[in-house]
């Protein structure tokens, strides 16, 4: 027996004005069927994870931090007495960050980046990006509204009543209010996530401000001279090494459990080591850690754990069966959007290691259709079994949600497939990948690689042409023939 949700659906939350809520609420109403579209968001901003916040000052990250299940988020203190209407939250942004995706991938389907942009745009030109992005839903913002609690209810027909309870953070003033279906487009960078690794609880409270997660980095030259191990090899790590690189005495060392899928090649500045097994105790040691590979390096300086975040929802406390254990992965979702024991509620931008802008796009795509009534889920039944099936595949934990290349690619053509299953004279379209789009989403690793080689004479990059890489599968590099295969 399929499911139809259609008939109850009517009134809709999105919990989140960044990209995969903004990008939820235009293909909400583009299906012009729905009456209320409220869009909730604690910033004064959208754009999400992209707005900077220059100070972390008053942030704290509990080293070790495992546990997901943290309170709600609370607005950075200290803040100038002119921005109190605008409260501001600790971003995963740095000061000279620059995506890891070219702009004409990374891109939504109905937004190009402006034609001088950066290949590999800076944050700021995608912070003002998303802020045009979201122009024409604007109005269903309410801005600087916190949710504190969401709760399931079952009316008297069987149907479903969410209640959110929401709080402006300038104001105070609670509010309460009931939907019919909730979109949670929150994000999952907000609980960094420090293992515990044996003796660094010790070794943090015996020499304060040593260890840290990248949430909290902002700037390489407070780095300056210092001896620093970097954990973690994505993308973040990777970028925030080379910038540490330039500051940092050398080799920076580069902790590591397995080999990165950025191709981060070598360089002078730094040393990839083993992951750490132990911080040494401060009685006997000075400053040191123990590598698997038994290696030991005293006199450190800076810890900084690249090491990911937990997925957490602090305002869905008593939803059962519970979506969240260890905050590897979120639990009892179909497709890895839908909450199985009520469709109504749904989860966007989940999955990892993917290009997170158009497949927000096309997982909004389905959920719009699905609400409207316009597509229709298997059983309760055929939706634990898919997601049985990709644990087998995939694996329980952080695995789970991470969809490397190609089946990133798959996932979204296989959303807009089905998609495109109701009739095309309503609502919006995603992004249907083949081609240039493939291609250059197998290539970018080398390209970000290449571009990056260039130096300062990165930001007169626009186009993949100019680094060598054309569609046709071949590059073109200095001291190379012509039309050789990269």
């Amino acid at each position: 027996m399929s499911l139809l949700l259609g008939d109850n659906i009517q009134r809709i939350a999105i919990i989140g004005a960044g990209p995969a809520g903004i990008a939820t609420a235009k293909y909400l109403v583009a299906e012009n069927i729905f009456d209320v579209i409220d869009i909730y968001e604690q910033r004064a901003s959208v754009g999400g994870a992209w707005n900077y916040s220059p100070d972390t000052s008053s942030s704290r990250i509990n080293i070790p931090q495992t546990d997901p299940i943290q309170p709600l988020e609370e607005p950075i203190s200290g803040v100038r007495s002119e921005e109190k209407d605008r409260p501001a939250f600790v971003s995963p942004m740095y000061d000279r960050l620059e995506t890891n995706i070219p702009n004409f991938l990374m891109r939504h389907s109905d937004k190009p980046f402006p034609a001088d942009s950066q290949l590999f745009p800076q944050r700021d030109i995608v912070t003002q990006y998303l802020d045009e992005y979201a122009d024409d839903v604007r109005h269903l913002i309410k801005f600087r509204s916190q949710v504190l609690d969401v709760q399931r209810k079952t009316r008297g027909t069987g149907s479903t009543a969410w209640l959110i309870r929401s709080q402006n953070l300038v104001t105070k003033e609670e509010t309460n209010a009931r939907y019919d279906a909730v979109a949670v487009a929150s994000g999952h960078y907000t609980v960094p996530h420090v293992p515990d690794i044996a003796g660094v609880r010790e070794w943090s409270e015996t020499y304060p401000g040593t260890v840290s997660h990248s949430k909290n980095y902002r700037r390489p030259e407070e780095y300056r001279g210092k001896k620093v191990i970097i954990v973690g090899n994505s993308a973040s790590g990777l970028d925030i090494g080379a910038q540490i690189g330039t500051m940092c005495r050398h080799p920076l060392l580069i902790s590591q459990r397995s080999q990165s899928e950025l191709l981060p090649g070598t360089a002078s500045y730094k040393e990839d080591v083993s992951e750490i097994i132990e911080f040494l105790p401060p009685k006997s040691h000075s400053r040191a850690v123990r590598f698997k590979d038994g290696r030991v390096e005293k006199d450190i300086d800076a810890v900084l754990f690249c090491t990911g975040y937990l997925y957490s929802y602090p305002f869905l406390p008593a939803l059962q069966p519970e979506l969240i254990t260890d905050g590897f992965r979120v639990q009892h979702l179909y497709q890895h959007i839908f909450y199985i024991e009520d469709s109504s509620l749904s989860f966007l931008a989940l999955p990892m290691k993917i290009i997170p802008f158009p497949l927000s796009e096309a997982q909004a795509a389905v959920v719009a259709r699905v609400w409207s009534g316009r597509l229709k889920l298997p059983s309760k039944a055929a939706m634990y079994g898919w997601e049985q099936e990709t644990i087998i595949t995939q694996g329980p934990g952080k695995s789970f949600h991470t969809l490397l290349f190609p089946k990133d690619l798959n996932y979204q053509n296989y959303l807009y497939d089905w998609t495109a299953l109701t009739s095309l004279d309503v609502g919006k379209m995603p992004s249907r990948w083949s081609g240039k789009e493939a291609w250059a989403r197998e290539k970018f690793a080398t390209m970000k690689k290449a571009f990056a080689e260039k130096g300062e004479e990165r930001h007169g990059i626009t186009t993949m042409e100019q680094l060598g890489f054309n569609y046709d599968g071949r590059i073109i590099l200095p001291g190379r023939d012509e039309g050789s295969p990269h």
